[in-house]
């Protein structure tokens, strides 16, 4: 008798441990093995080595929380890399003029009234958000390369640099900071607020969520502004960090970000998000790129490790969602 309880305990365990949503956690762990196996004495296990993906990740990051929210609500937004280059862009132009706080406003308002005319365009013309969004990646882009004349904008505020790059608080850096609040801003937003629940609500079941009396076509609005929003903070984190905007900004990061997202366990046909598994993701993305480039692959075999990785996170969420 004993041993048959047992027996069903283990298996109980063993059937929690398997689940899909457990899958980024053992990927991390064995690409970590991995890569300390292999790099043997180049330092990849080191604080600094982990500290540095930290800070070339941490707009991914924010960008990979941005992105849960449109998929939340079944949406998908191709143009959080242009939007990233246009508000870095609007941040450097108004720091030649006026202060940080006016700056750091002006970019964000600029990833505002993206969010805004994607959501609008989207729930008043009926039309896929791919579609939309791809336009509007499109025409963001031109106008960044327009404003900026194809030529970098330097940074030289010492504020600006401090708090949105390379400065430290505690002793940990500024960036990581960043990336951890809006972890849990977003963490808190899904999982604790009433507003979260809407978000999954709607991408989960529209017509129940309509039937419920939820005005889904405004929290979908709302939920590709808050994607753009955080596009536009990760821009000034990389203006932050690299003291400069330029057109070019972002716009490699899109695969990544889907990648890290999808891989983490949010479903890209909406109704199902974690921002935890989303934050592993980039970092996991981070750690990848960060050991390949210690390997001495080239920027070419990093792009082709990243879409094998996207293919590997879809294929798993598309059986999942069959089983469902």
């Amino acid at each position: 008798m004993s041993t048959t309880t047992s027996s069903l305990t283990r298996n109980d365990w063993a059937v929690r441990l398997l689940k899909p949503q457990y899958f980024i956690y053992y990927m991390f762990m064995l690409v970590l093995v991995g890569f300390a196996l292999f790099l043997n004495d180049t330092g990849f296990l080191s604080l600094a080595n982990f500290m540095n993906i930290v800070r070339q990740t941490a707009p991914i990051t924010i960008m990979a929380v941005g992105l849960s929210f449109a998929l939340a609500v079944g949406h998908i937004d191709l143009s959080i890399g242009s939007v990233v280059a246009l508000s870095a862009i609007v941040a450097a132009i108004l720091l030649q003029y006026v202060g940080v706080p006016l700056a750091v406003a002006g970019a964000l308002l600029s990833g505002v009234l993206v969010g805004l005319i994607n959501g609008l365009l989207i729930e008043r013309l009926k039309v896929s958000s791919l579609l939309i969004t791809l336009g509007t990646m499109g025409i963001i882009t031109g106008i960044s390369r327009q404003v900026s004349g194809l030529e970098s904008i330097p940074i030289i505020d010492p504020l600006f640099r401090s708090l949105l790059g390379n400065g430290n608080l505690l002793g940990v850096p500024g960036l990581l900071w960043w990336t951890l609040t809006f972890a849990l801003v977003g963490y808190l937003i899904l999982n604790k607020l009433v507003f979260g629940r809407h978000l999954l609500a709607v991408g989960g079941n529209p017509e129940a969520a309509r039937a419920m009396g939820l005005r889904t076509e405004n929290i979908r609005i709302k939920a590709l502004v808050m994607c753009s929003l955080c596009a536009a903070i990760a821009g000034l984190l990389y203006a932050g960090r690299m003291a400069g905007a330029r057109y070019t900004l972002g716009e490699a990061d899109l695969l990544t970000v889907i990648a890290a997202v999808a891989i983490g366990g949010t479903s890209l046909f909406g109704g199902r998000v974690s921002i935890i598994g989303a934050v592993i993701g980039s970092w996991l993305m981070g750690m990848i790129n960060n050991g390949l480039i210690l390997s001495g692959f080239s920027t070419d075999e990093q792009m082709i490790t990243r879409g094998l990785i996207l293919i590997t996170a879809v294929a798993i969420g598309a059986r999942e969602a069959k089983n469902a």
